[in-house]
């Protein structure tokens, strides 16, 4: 039996997400276990819903603030220093590499890395360690100034800034982003209606910024008549409530979920979904060829995903209600020329396949022994160099 164990985190929904994906792919294989852990969950389970609700809080409510953290922490050679009070974290993951023995390590959050760097400095032998990350284009450095024994990442053009930043060309590796494998063996069925005067333009919601923000969206996406909304409103039950007020008598149908498990269906049965470009949202719209109107930006790790968009043509930026209607009304005009301009470029970009694709490599080149200790990891992460100096021992 092959056993991978999966780390994640829960600050951002891209981490776990690909985790789940992966863990799905690797289960998939004959003989193979796959087992998901998030450690600072486990850890200090307290402690890390509050850092992960003031996390959230911090880039809903102080973008600018959070924008000059991310630069920081991309920038600086002293931000390892942080992870030394993560101690109690790093034994706890020691005595689960050696209480389970998996034959490979797949994180998809970039402290594990420097976690595991240290343990090898501290003389433990495990099994190789792979990092896929969940940014796209403008890639912190985090996920790459501590060694791996490879990258998975979403594109070629993230694929093409870590070469220039020294990491070894045969260690990167073009996998897309792990989606649900709903998005590889999606239903015949799962399609948005063809557009015509005749059909309803299906409209997804998923809302996950402000209330004050989101009830401004909808007030105006209500107003259009040939239009089909549905919202997404999670597990906020006032936000729910508002939004039952505004549906009533309003000229657009709508439908209001909470939580649900059917976001692969969702985004694969509309036209166009509107979202701030989260890791998991902008991957699963590519990969369900759904167009994206970006309707905000999270200063650092969002602004690849929003690149990756525009550099392909697949969607558009509207940050403001009238801005959102305007960018719908020009995708649907003549015969939805524009959206199907999109739809057919998101049916290039799109990699549905990426989670067993990874599942698939990292099994081919993990035999279960003992991988040796990268020349990089050596050095404690508090005294990892410069990025300039770090991409020369890639």
């Amino acid at each position: 039996m092959k056993r991978i164990l999966i780390l994640t985190a829960g600050y951002g929904e891209g981490h776990n997400s690909a985790a789940r994906a992966l863990q799905t792919a690797f289960n998939e294989q004959p003989g193979v276990a796959a087992e998901l852990v998030d450690l600072f969950a486990l850890r200090a389970p307290r402690l890390n819903d509050l850092s992960r609700r003031g996390y959230l809080g911090l880039i809903n409510t102080a973008p600018d603030l959070w924008s000059r953290i991310y630069r920081w922490l991309d920038e600086s050679s002293r931000a390892p220093a942080l992870f030394r009070t993560l101690g109690s974290h790093r034994h706890l993951l020691g005595r689960l590499i050696a209480e389970k023995q998996p034959t490979a390590i797949v994180s998809t959050y970039p402290v594990y890395a420097w976690l595991l760097a240290r343990l090898r400095a501290d003389g433990q032998v495990f099994c190789p360690h792979y990092t896929v990350i969940t940014d796209a284009l403008t890639i912190n450095s985090l996920w790459y100034r501590p060694p791996s024994a490879g990258w998975f990442v979403t594109d070629h053009d993230s694929a093409s800034f870590l070469r220039a930043r020294g990491v070894r060309d045969e260690r990167v590796h073009v996998s897309g982003f792990p989606v649900a494998s709903a998005f590889a063996d999606r239903p015949g069925l799962w399609q948005p209606p063809e557009p015509s005067p005749a059909t309803p333009r299906r409209i997804l919601f998923m809302i996950n910024s402000g209330r004050s923000a989101a009830l401004a969206i909808a007030r105006e996406l209500l107003q259009h008549r040939g239009w089909q909304i549905t919202f997404t409103a999670g597990r906020d039950l006032k936000l729910r409530q508002e939004l039952e007020a505004l549906v009533a008598d309003a000229p657009a149908s709508a439908q209001i979920l909470g939580w649900t498990d059917r976001i692969p269906e969702l985004l694969m049965t509309h036209h166009v979904v509107i979202s701030k470009a989260g890791g998991a949202t902008t991957q699963e719209s590519i990969n369900a060829h759904c167009p994206m109107i970006v309707s905000q930006i999270v200063p650092g790790q969002e602004e690849g995903n929003y690149e990756l968009l525009r550099r392909h043509d697949t969607g558009a930026l509207a940050t403001t209600p009238p801005a959102i209607a305007a960018t719908l009304h020009r995708a649907f005009a003549h015969d939805a020329a524009l959206w199907r301009h999109w739809r057919r470029n998101l049916q290039s970009l799109a990699q549905p396949t990426a989670a067993r694709t990874i599942a698939r490599q990292v099994l081919e080149h993990s035999p279960g022994l003992p991988s040796p200790t990268p020349p990089a990891a050596t050095t404690r992460p508090a005294a990892m160099p410069s990025r300039a100096a770090a991409a020369t021992v890639r």
